[in-house]
């Protein structure tokens, strides 16, 4: 089991935005590297995300007014659980450290306009959330572009061709020329025969994948070595109750690899982890209700930090969205999740608890939605699913989830199997209450409600549309609000909605300097966590797009630099 030659100053356990970006630093200062990945695909959650990531005073175009104290007031208006001061400024201070990193090591960056999701609080902007442009996916090298794990079919138009934002944007809104983008895409694939050649997915790396593609080229250009189908079964300690190494299986065989310098534990959260699940949630859950890669996300970096002494913090809380089961294509007893986190806020629309009542601003972060839902059925009993219901209108206009317009998918083309199932139907609004089972005079009412707020432009109930966040994903064609429109046109419609996650936001406990803390609050000698395997710094709180990515990448930034001055490799 143990090869003494198989040994690296560090060694990192996923391969996500976390691990990528700790690995990359802990190389370009001069350390040996090896990151350990269990999937047969590298890249992690991360590569299948929308690869915001939100860093605080980035100081690219307008954002060089943002400070360290707006950014501080912001985050603590927003966050309701105590949670480690130190780490939430070392986060603030380190942020635009390591997106300078980036970039001076040739990661391709720009800024974004994105509302922080809390935009009426002090402190908050509009422009703190970064992207990477568009990456060419066989830049990585021919034998490995196909080798990263792969967008969601719900990221490429008709399951085949990669959208960056702007076009996702441009299709989900049906935007003026939207039949041309989609034109364009279509033809841009076809016509890149070279690619065709090699293999069918499209070289295109967009949102996720085109940051991850655009680390991990710097991450083998600095000679780091990646092991998949390689799963952490055991962090191994020296004699001395410091970390020395991990035990890893790769197809059943178990091996031992050193670490001379440290292990970062960079493996995601436990979403997919039901007994995990059931042990932190305050309410139900299922796995598959997550929109993260199937089954990836297990916990098991969590569980053996925990078996050598490591404490947890904010597992209480997930990275909440809504989302929607719907049969995949040719395959109905089989299921795919689908987002709803934008749908939801649209207008012709509304959302009931099993009440038949309302519960939240609809247009709010899809995490704010989430945590509604969470207090709506601790209080109620019947939340969790809740309800989207919809009108003729929004089902020729938007998706519900799962299910695309009628310009992509008309009556026709639903199976019949999906009619009273995954999508309910009805010509007036008291029978499509009987048939999901929501009280019928409710329902009207809030119906009603909603129908006079939409006259009126104001939500007196929950303030639907009144700020900026929720009006960027509204629809500017509708007014006087465009997250509001009357639910008036037959038929009617309702699909359930999930409390879906992006993975979990508590694990192990971390100090300021990405270090795994002990019950007694002492670091683990050695042991590192970064990303979702750690607690987030922002406790119950996600207060701007790219806010998972963002501490993912800034402290697995923090824990190379630990490990380097430790060994005095650190330099600027």
């Amino acid at each position: 089991m143990t090869d003494p030659s198989d040994a690296y100053d560090v060694v990192v356990i996923g391969s996500g935005a976390a691990g990528a970006s700790a690995a990359l630093r802990a190389a370009d200062l001069g350390l040996s590297v090896l990151i350990v990945e269990k999937e047969h695909k590298f890249g992690g959650t991360s590569a299948t995300s929308g690869g915001v990531i939100w860093v605080p005073g980035h100081g690219m175009d307008g954002n060089a007014s943002d400070t360290r104290e707006d950014a501080l007031t912001y985050l603590r208006s927003v966050i309701k659980v105590p949670v480690n001061e130190e780490r939430l400024e070392a986060y603030i201070d380190q942020a635009p450290a390591m997106l300078a990193f980036l970039r001076k090591a040739g990661v391709e960056v720009m800024a974004a306009a994105w509302p922080d999701y809390f935009p009426d609080r002090p402190g908050a902007r509009a422009d703190r959330s970064v992207i990477c442009p568009t990456f060419d996916g066989r830049e990585l090298g021919d034998a490995r572009y196909p080798l990263m794990r792969e967008q969601f079919n719900r990221f490429k138009l008709f399951h085949r061709y990669a959208m960056d934002l702007t076009e996702t944007f441009s299709l989900m809104m049906q935007q003026k020329g939207w039949r041309g983008t989609a034109a364009k895409m279509i033809a841009r694939y076809w016509t890149d025969r070279g690619a065709r050649a090699n293999s069918p997915r499209d070289r295109r790396f967009t949102q996720g994948a085109a940051l991850m593609g655009s680390v991990y080229k710097q991450v083998f250009a600095r000679g780091v070595e990646l092991r998949t189908e390689t799963r952490l079964e055991e962090i191994r300690l020296d004699a001395g109750g410091e970390v020395a190494g991990v035990i890893v299986s790769r197809f059943g065989q178990h091996h031992e690899i050193a670490a001379r310098h440290g292990v970062i534990l960079a493996a995601g959260g436990f979403e997919w982890n039901q007994q995990l699940r059931d042990r932190f949630y305050p309410a139900p859950g299922l796995i598959w209700h997550s929109s993260t890669p199937e089954g990836a996300n297990r916990g098991e970096a969590l569980l053996a930090a925990e078996r050598i002494g490591a404490t947890t913090e904010h597992t209480e809380q997930g990275w909440w969205i809504p989302t929607t089961s719907f049969p995949m294509p040719q395959a109905s007893n089989f299921h795919e999740t689908h987002q709803a986190a934008f749908d939801v806020g649209r207008p012709w629309s509304v959302c009931v608890n099993r009440n038949g009542l309302r519960f939240v601003n609809e247009a709010t972060g899809y995490d704010s939605f989430g945590q509604a839902m969470v207090d709506d059925h601790l209080r109620t009993g019947a939340n969790m699913p809740c309800w989207l219901v919809f009108d003729a209108k929004f089902r020729a206009r938007f998706s519900a989830g799962g299910l695309m317009p009628t310009v992509h998918t008309p009556e026709r083309k639903i199976p019949s199997d999906w009619w009273d199932h995954y999508v309910f139907r009805a010509d007036t609004i008291p029978l499509l209450a009987q048939k999901i089972g929501v009280p019928a005079k409710a329902l009207v009412g809030t119906v009603a409600k909603i129908n006079e707020f939409a006259m009126t432009g104001v939500d007196t109930e929950f303030g639907r549309g009144g700020n900026i966040y929720d009006q960027f994903f509204g629809d500017p064609t509708v007014a006087p609000n465009p997250n509001l429109g009357p639910i008036d046109t037959a038929p009617f419609y309702a699909v359930p909605i999930n409390n879906g996650d992006l993975g979990t936001k508590g694990g192990v406990r971390c100090d300021a300097r990405a270090r795994v803390l002990d019950g007694e609050g002492r670091p683990i000698p050695k042991l590192y966590a970064a990303g979702n395997n750690a607690g987030s710094p922002f406790g119950d709180c996600y207060p701007g797009a790219g806010a998972t990515i963002g501490p993912a990448m800034t402290f697995g930034f923090v824990a190379a630099n630990d490990i380097a001055e430790r060994t005095g490799n650190l330099r600027a």
